[in-house]
């Protein structure tokens, strides 16, 4: 919409004929009763209701429309559903760019199931900022007078859907409307917008199953706390070749294009006293990087994901990885087996200790392919001693790990006993160079002093 305005320039005015943004009400009838008027732009008024009522709750698909009626000229959405509107609605004023308004504002979510998948996403940052660069490219209404803001929703750095609005809010909503029109499944997606990220976009696009937010601004602390709960990674200030990362950082694929091991997840164990120690070994330093630094290194480029177990975790916050707690503290490295194997997304876990700084990649991957009848596979030291925290355990062994250490029996090599381990001699990897090593722990300060002259 052209329109004639004046700007002030060095002590005069000049007119100008230039765009302005068009703002367009829309009364929202639905099965007979008014619940809204919606501010949105004027353009696929269809998908921006659809969207909304998607996204409060009150539809799941076309099929769940008796009738579906959007007169622009009147300025009116006329919608009858299958379902009934709750008898008292309580509207909530949103941050959305001239106030948005909602029905369903959560103040938690819940946590996705680690079973199911959902911890197992990755998102490469060449993706990201493919997708941002496609959203400014597509946004001209912005560029051209302001005030317009856009996302989009994309896979693998290709855009999937593209909506814009006055409305930051609206633009969700207008996603998830044309979503619903051409069928198309949003989850696992990343979305990228031009605005901040509130909870309320926050909550809608845990709602459309999307697992990564990024914006080229900052999120609310609110915003991150949800992001936190529902398992999506929340991502800001995208500019530039950088960006910063609020919330799950483990979902950012750090190794883009390298070959990961599939169907195997790494698991750290850091839940040990360090009493020989006396303090935590994990956080002791080899050339101005910690230990559980050098693990986590070495495991993050071999595993699409790394789990972290430890009842401590604000001491390791520092690291980029999803940590989870002992079911039973306490109980030793058992308890910490039973928690990484429980919390894995993968069926098999490759475990280590945190104060294993000279871990050797090429073994582990040997380790990982070796064929086996049992649900462990151990490789066994020049001595013939077995490393059961450098070794491979399958989630069948729950419920004995469980039995064990209820029964008081924390000794994890009667665990190898139980199951039959397989184990790897030393003459299978022997050519290995410096493979032995990838054994070395550190318990006493003469052990960390000898390391560190390694």
């Amino acid at each position: 919409m052209k329109q004639t305005f004046f700007t002030w320039n060095h002590g005069k005015l000049e007119p100008h004929l230039g765009n302005v943004v068009q703002e367009f009400p829309l009364q929202l009838i639905v099965n007979g009763r008014e619940i809204a008027t919606l501010i949105g732009s004027p353009h696929d008024l269809r998908f921006l209701v659809a969207g909304f009522l998607r996204l409060q709750g009150f539809v799941k698909s076309l099929s769940d429309f008796k009738m579906f009626s959007v007169c622009e000229d009147f300025g009116a959405a006329n919608v009858q559903i299958k379902g009934e509107l709750p008898e008292r609605l309580k509207p909530v004023l949103t941050s959305g760019c001239g106030t948005g308004i909602s029905f369903s504002m959560p103040d938690t979510i819940a946590l996705p199931s680690s079973q199911d998948g959902s911890y197992g996403s990755r998102f490469a940052p060449d993706h990201i900022f493919a997708l941002m660069d496609e959203l400014a490219k597509r946004a001209d209404n912005y560029r051209t007078h302001g005030g317009i803001h856009s996302a989009a929703v994309g896979r693998d750095g290709s855009l999937v859907l593209y909506s814009e609005d006055l409305g930051r809010h609206n633009t969700l909503d207008r996603i998830a409307g044309e979503a619903l029109f051409k069928s198309i499944d949003l989850s696992e997606t990343m979305l990228v917008t031009s605005g901040r990220v509130s909870t309320e976009m926050v909550a809608k696009a845990h709602l459309l199953g999307i697992r990564l937010i990024a914006s080229r601004t900052s999120p609310t602390d609110m915003a991150i706390k949800l992001c936190e709960q529902s398992g999506i990674c929340l991502v800001g200030y995208v500019r530039g070749g950088k960006f910063s990362i609020y919330s799950h950082p483990e979902m950012i694929d750090q190794h883009q294009g390298s070959t990961r091991i599939t169907g195997i997840t790494g698991v750290i164990l850091a839940g040990g006293a360090s009493r020989r120690m006396g303090s935590n070994k994990a956080l002791l330093k080899i050339d101005d990087c910690t230990l559980i630094e050098k693990v986590y290194h070495v495991m993050n480029k071999l595993f699409k994901e790394v789990l972290l177990v430890t009842n401590t975790p604000e001491e390791f916050a520092f690291l980029p990885c999803r940590t989870v707690a002992d079911s039973y503290p306490g109980a030793g490295s058992i308890a910490g087996l039973h928690a990484g194997l429980a919390a894995s997304p993968t069926d098999r876990i490759f475990v280590v200790a945190c104060d294993m700084p000279l871990l050797n990649p090429e073994l582990i991957r040997l380790l990982c392919t070796v064929p086996h009848e049992s649900a462990a596979v151990v490789p066994l030291n020049r001595e013939g001693l077995r490393e059961p925290l450098h070794a491979l355990y399958d989630r069948s062994i729950l419920a004995l790990l469980q039995q064990m250490i209820e029964q008081d029996d924390k000794c994890i090599l009667d665990l190898l006993d139980k199951v039959g381990a397989t184990q790897v001699p030393w003459e299978s990897y022997q050519c290995i160079a410096g493979a032995e090593e990838s054994f070395r722990n550190v318990n006493t300060p003469e052990e960390y002093e000898a390391i560190k002259e390694s």
